[in-house]
């Protein structure tokens, strides 16, 4: 008899659901919506001291006014290369600096970039969704192989599936939702 139990099943697909909505939420944060949010740079890579660095690890990010965002680098030297991480970043957005601090103003989107970003932010939610359905489809495949290899029985498969369906339509309820609500944000004038 195996160790593995329908609830270690269903234990282990709802981490991975989980962490498909966890990874959602971390791609939606940086998606601009027209406000200044430091979630958009922090994880820039930017080249200090001979290797790529975190921008959060090298300077401080703040957020002085809604559409403005404030890079104070710790040391001065890596001004340079903060501006020439943000220029080539995808962020489009083009920094200034007087030496000591790199500002980045966030412009107001247009309608036709508003609606690109609904298209990037529906792209996403879809692999998000397509990522739920797999642990789901992944523990279903399982759920068969233990029931022919320890003998769970047909009625003990058959309740797992239907508690991983549910699962399956709690994540992809808590994505649609995400999804609509940075749909709103984004599309607000």
């Amino acid at each position: 008899m195996s160790d593995t139990t329908t609830e270690d099943l269903i234990f282990a697909a709802e981490e991975k659901m989980d962490s498909a909505v966890n990874a959602l939420d971390r791609d939606l944060i940086q998606i601009r919506s027209g406000r200044a949010s430091s979630a958009m740079v922090e994880n820039l890579s930017v080249e200090a001291y001979g290797s790529p660095t975190p921008l959060q690890q090298i300077a401080s990010i703040s957020i002085p006014e809604a559409q403005l965002i404030m890079i104070q680098p710790y040391d001065p030297s890596t001004v340079d290369s903060v501006m020439k991480a943000i220029q080539i970043s995808d962020l489009g957005i083009t920094p200034s600096t007087d030496g000591k601090v790199v500002r980045l103003p966030i412009p107001a989107l247009t309608q036709e970039r508003r609606k690109d970003l609904v298209k990037q932010v529906q792209q996403k939610a879809e692999e998000s969704r397509i990522s739920i359905r797999g642990s789901r489809r992944s523990a279903n495949d399982d759920l068969k192989k233990l029931n022919k290899t320890s003998g769970i029985g047909e009625d003990e498969e058959r309740r797992a599936q239907q508690e991983i369906e549910q699962l399956t339509k709690k994540y992809i309820s808590a994505v649609d939702s995400k999804i609509s609500q940075k749909e709103q944000e984004l599309l607000e004038i």
